[in-house]
């Protein structure tokens, strides 16, 4: 799908993006993925629905959802780069995204937020009603070993 706006392009198209870039901006204008290796973030934007915004053919913003299409989705790495903030891409980019026919008919969808809890809330994301459910595990030291890099490089 793709929709159109002041010469900006959003689109789920898999070959519009630039996944050099998204590693770049990821890992110099973020606090959550700075440390995830080159890797990692290619095999998670394989593994996921992305959306790319682009002006003309530069490469200008990315999200994507970990989802099994059919009743879950995580949104992840909502980036803009730091050149075009300002312009309601953002915001834009969450229309869209909640439009897509996959994720507006999910039941549940889910992020994590450190800074933008009031952006997220008006787009009717919440605390969890019942937190006590929630459980994670994090593993700090996940990419000290990655065993899918040691494997690929041998």
């Amino acid at each position: 799908m793709e929709w159109h706006r002041d010469g900006f392009t959003i689109t789920d198209d898999r070959c519009s993006i630039d996944v050099d870039t998204v590693i770049r901006l990821l890992h110099e204008q973020t606090y959550w993925a700075r440390d995830i290796p080159p890797d990692a973030i290619r095999r998670a934007i394989d593994n996921s629905l992305c959306f790319s915004i682009l002006e003309g053919e530069d490469f200008v913003g990315f999200a994507r959802f970990i989802t099994d299409h059919a009743v879950f989705g995580y949104l992840e790495d909502v980036i803009i780069d730091s050149n075009y903030r300002g312009r309601g891409l953002g915001q834009w980019l969450l229309d869209c995204m909640l439009a897509h026919p996959t994720v507006s008919s999910l039941k549940k969808l889910m992020l994590a937020t450190e800074d933008a809890h009031g952006l997220y809330e008006k787009y009717g994301f919440a605390s969890p009603a019942r937190p006590e459910w929630i459980m994670e595990r994090y593993n700090r030291n996940a990419f000290q070993n990655d065993p899918i890099q040691e494997s690929r490089s041998q």
